[in-house]
């Protein structure tokens, strides 16, 4: 194994541009050339110092290559060997851009479910994510959301449900949009269930979602009782100087309100928890290879009628 000093002194002495000049050659170079060139680059890209030489030289687009060309001429190995290099230039943040102007991350999500490499994968787009060209490549996906929420559900592979949550823990936070297409695609429920399930490391990530997804809930109900967004958050106006005042200086019309909003909240979570918990026995009922209507519907209702919030760490 080749120690820091030697690595720095190989990309130093210009070993990258001329391994990259045998991959460019009119003759196609021999496989199992190819495949030492990639092992070169996934050795010599774990040296920090080396990160931005070999992601600014053009290596980036010989390892998506590599990656993606499971027919003939990359070995599982050198697959491998290409994702691990890409992941090790994506820690620079510069590499990104770098790894944008390819279709890497189209690539990327379609592959997701492929067990062998997924938690390498969604490394990949924990880095990716951390920029806003990352954030926006990843969205404009086709069906990007549904596929990683898709991860979320997968119970047999704690890692990959923290790496994915954190993906959209970020995107959630930065962009509205992506806010909503993650509650179009249904997202809720399986954060609701990882909340309950989850490593501890994937629930906290899970409650961060469910509060970014809460926020524009909050917006709406601001706009729709506070009017104008440009003043002070506060709370709502009820009623007019002569409304009837509880004891507690409270008007009572606001405490209605109030009791509304709550009523509505409860509703809204009860209804998630009996998707959340309908979700999941049709898994089990899929998994058991038993008919779907093994449990009917109106089962699952009687099972969770006399569900609440109480239970749920928000």
């Amino acid at each position: 194994m080749l120690s820091d000093k030697n690595k720095a002194a190989i990309v130093k002495a210009g070993a990258v541009h001329k391994m990259l000049e045998i991959i460019e050659s009119p003759n196609d170079p021999n496989p199992s050339v190819s495949e030492a060139i990639v092992a070169n680059f996934l050795g010599l890209s774990a040296l920090d110092s080396n990160k931005p030489i070999i992601g600014s030289s053009g290596a980036v687009p010989f390892l998506v290559d590599t990656l993606k060309n499971s027919e003939k001429k990359s070995s599982a190995q050198a697959r491998q060997d290409a994702l691990r290099a890409i992941y090790n230039l994506s820690i620079f943040q510069s590499n990104i851009l770098n790894i944008l102007e390819t279709d890497l991350i189209p690539f990327l999500l379609k592959t997701l479910g492929d067990m062998e490499i997924s938690e390498r994968i969604l490394s990949i787009l924990s880095n990716v994510v951390s920029t806003p060209e990352g954030r926006k490549a990843i969205s404009s996906v086709p069906d990007a959301f549904p596929i990683l929420i898709d991860v979320l559900n997968w119970t047999d592979s704690p890692g990959c449900q923290e790496k994915v949550c954190y993906v959209l823990m970020v995107m959630a936070h930065k962009s509205y949009g992506d806010r909503q297409a993650m509650i179009e695609a249904g997202i809720a429920s399986s954060l609701l269930e990882l909340t309950l399930l989850g490593s501890t490391l994937a629930q906290k990530r899970a409650s961060r979602i469910l509060d970014s997804l809460r926020v524009d809930k909050g917006k709406q109900v601001s706009d729709t009782y506070g009017g104008n967004l440009g003043t002070a958050v506060s709370a709502p106006i009820c009623g007019s100087s002569s409304a009837s005042v509880n004891p507690n200086g409270v008007s009572n019309e606001c405490l209605e309100d109030e009791e509304d909003m709550m009523s509505e909240e409860k509703k809204a979570v009860k209804q998630l928890v009996q998707q959340s918990l309908q979700n999941n026995m049709r898994r089990i009922v899929k998994r058991a290879n038993l008919p779907q209507d093994f449990v009917p519907s109106e089962h699952f209702k009687t099972l969770t009628i006399s569900s609440t919030s109480k239970s749920l760490p928000f």
